[in-house]
Protein backbone atom coordinates (compact mmCIF):
# COMPACT_ATOMS: atom_id res chain seq x y z
CA UNK A 1 0.00 0.00 0.00
CA UNK A 2 1.49 3.22 -1.33
CA UNK A 3 1.11 7.19 0.28
CA UNK A 4 -1.01 9.34 -1.85
CA UNK A 5 0.11 13.19 -2.17
CA UNK A 6 -0.22 15.84 -4.52
CA UNK A 7 2.57 17.69 -5.89
CA UNK A 8 0.82 20.70 -3.84
CA UNK A 9 1.20 19.14 -0.71
CA UNK A 10 4.88 18.33 -1.23
CA UNK A 11 5.66 21.93 -2.41
CA UNK A 12 4.13 22.91 1.13
CA UNK A 13 6.25 20.60 2.91
CA UNK A 14 9.07 21.62 1.26
CA UNK A 15 8.81 25.24 1.86
CA UNK A 16 8.22 24.55 4.95
CA UNK A 17 11.23 22.38 5.88
CA UNK A 18 13.53 24.75 3.73
CA UNK A 19 12.46 27.55 5.74
CA UNK A 20 13.67 25.43 9.08
CA UNK A 21 16.74 24.77 7.76
CA UNK A 22 19.86 24.40 9.60
CA UNK A 23 17.09 22.31 12.16
CA UNK A 24 14.32 19.95 11.84
CA UNK A 25 10.81 20.93 9.84
CA UNK A 26 7.96 18.94 11.04
CA UNK A 27 4.03 19.19 10.82
CA UNK A 28 0.87 16.39 10.67
CA UNK A 29 -0.36 14.98 7.32
CA UNK A 30 -4.61 15.02 7.15
CA UNK A 31 -6.37 12.71 4.94
CA UNK A 32 -8.00 9.40 4.72
CA UNK A 33 -7.20 6.13 3.26
CA UNK A 34 -3.77 6.73 2.39
CA UNK A 35 -4.42 9.65 1.16
CA UNK A 36 -3.07 13.09 2.63
CA UNK A 37 -5.46 15.93 1.92
CA UNK A 38 -4.09 18.47 3.92
CA UNK A 39 -0.91 19.36 6.06
CA UNK A 40 -0.21 21.31 9.17
CA UNK A 41 3.10 22.46 9.28
CA UNK A 42 4.00 23.21 13.06
CA UNK A 43 7.15 24.61 14.76
CA UNK A 44 9.52 22.86 16.14
CA UNK A 45 8.80 22.81 19.84
CA UNK A 46 12.25 21.08 20.82
CA UNK A 47 15.14 23.12 22.94
CA UNK A 48 17.30 25.06 20.80
CA UNK A 49 20.70 22.83 20.95
CA UNK A 50 18.63 19.93 19.31
CA UNK A 51 16.57 21.28 16.88
CA UNK A 52 19.11 20.34 13.98
CA UNK A 53 18.63 16.72 14.28
CA UNK A 54 15.48 16.54 16.72
CA UNK A 55 11.50 17.40 16.77
CA UNK A 56 9.10 18.01 19.55
CA UNK A 57 5.52 18.73 18.77
CA UNK A 58 3.29 20.14 22.16
CA UNK A 59 0.44 18.27 23.19
CA UNK A 60 -1.13 21.68 21.94
CA UNK A 61 0.37 20.72 19.03
CA UNK A 62 -1.51 17.39 18.80
CA UNK A 63 -5.01 19.45 19.76
CA UNK A 64 -4.46 21.91 17.21
CA UNK A 65 -3.79 18.95 14.28
CA UNK A 66 -7.20 17.18 15.40
CA UNK A 67 -8.97 20.00 15.91
CA UNK A 68 -8.15 20.95 12.27
CA UNK A 69 -8.54 17.43 11.13
CA UNK A 70 -12.06 17.53 12.19
CA UNK A 71 -12.91 21.39 10.72
CA UNK A 72 -11.87 18.97 7.59
CA UNK A 73 -12.94 15.69 8.09
CA UNK A 74 -10.12 14.07 7.97
CA UNK A 75 -8.01 12.08 10.21
CA UNK A 76 -4.76 12.37 11.61
CA UNK A 77 -2.67 10.14 9.42
CA UNK A 78 1.08 10.77 9.82
CA UNK A 79 3.81 13.22 10.34
CA UNK A 80 6.17 14.60 7.94
CA UNK A 81 9.62 15.85 9.41
CA UNK A 82 13.10 16.66 7.62
CA UNK A 83 16.51 15.05 7.68
CA UNK A 84 18.81 18.30 7.19
CA UNK A 85 22.07 17.04 5.49
CA UNK A 86 21.49 13.46 5.80
CA UNK A 87 19.92 10.60 4.63
CA UNK A 88 16.39 10.55 4.92
CA UNK A 89 15.57 7.04 6.74
CA UNK A 90 14.20 6.82 10.68
CA UNK A 91 16.61 6.80 13.22
CA UNK A 92 16.30 5.15 16.13
CA UNK A 93 14.93 8.25 18.14
CA UNK A 94 11.90 8.94 15.26
CA UNK A 95 11.17 4.93 16.36
CA UNK A 96 10.85 5.00 19.53
CA UNK A 97 8.70 8.28 19.04
CA UNK A 98 6.69 6.73 16.26
CA UNK A 99 3.37 5.28 16.50
CA UNK A 100 2.20 2.30 14.61
CA UNK A 101 -0.46 2.98 11.54
CA UNK A 102 0.89 6.53 10.78
CA UNK A 103 2.73 7.65 7.54
CA UNK A 104 6.25 9.12 7.98
CA UNK A 105 7.51 11.26 5.55
CA UNK A 106 11.23 11.95 5.90
CA UNK A 107 12.69 14.67 3.42
CA UNK A 108 16.38 14.91 3.00
CA UNK A 109 17.25 18.69 2.74
CA UNK A 110 20.92 19.54 1.64
CA UNK A 111 22.42 22.67 2.31
CA UNK A 112 18.88 24.54 2.23
CA UNK A 113 17.80 22.57 -0.44
CA UNK A 114 14.84 19.71 -0.22
CA UNK A 115 16.11 16.83 -2.66
CA UNK A 116 13.94 14.15 -1.52
CA UNK A 117 11.44 12.62 0.43
CA UNK A 118 10.62 8.85 1.31
CA UNK A 119 8.07 7.48 3.27
CA UNK A 120 8.04 4.71 6.76
CA UNK A 121 5.53 2.78 8.43
CA UNK A 122 6.26 1.71 11.86
CA UNK A 123 5.30 -2.34 11.91
CA UNK A 124 2.81 -3.17 14.45
CA UNK A 125 5.13 -4.84 16.97
CA UNK A 126 7.42 -1.03 16.74
CA UNK A 127 10.52 -3.44 15.91
CA UNK A 128 10.88 -1.86 12.20
CA UNK A 129 10.00 0.50 9.72
CA UNK A 130 8.88 -0.96 6.14
CA UNK A 131 9.10 1.78 3.68
CA UNK A 132 5.94 2.80 1.81
CA UNK A 133 6.17 3.83 -2.13
CA UNK A 134 5.05 7.77 -2.10
CA UNK A 135 2.36 8.54 -5.14
CA UNK A 136 2.81 11.97 -6.73
CA UNK A 137 -0.18 13.23 -7.93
Amino acid sequence: MGLQISERLIDGINRHVEEAYPEEGAGFLLGAAGEVREILALANAREDEARHNRFLFTPEDYLKAELKADELGLSLIGVFHSHPDCPNVPSEYDREWAQPFFSYIITRVDQGKAVSQRSWRLTEDRSRYDEEEIEIS
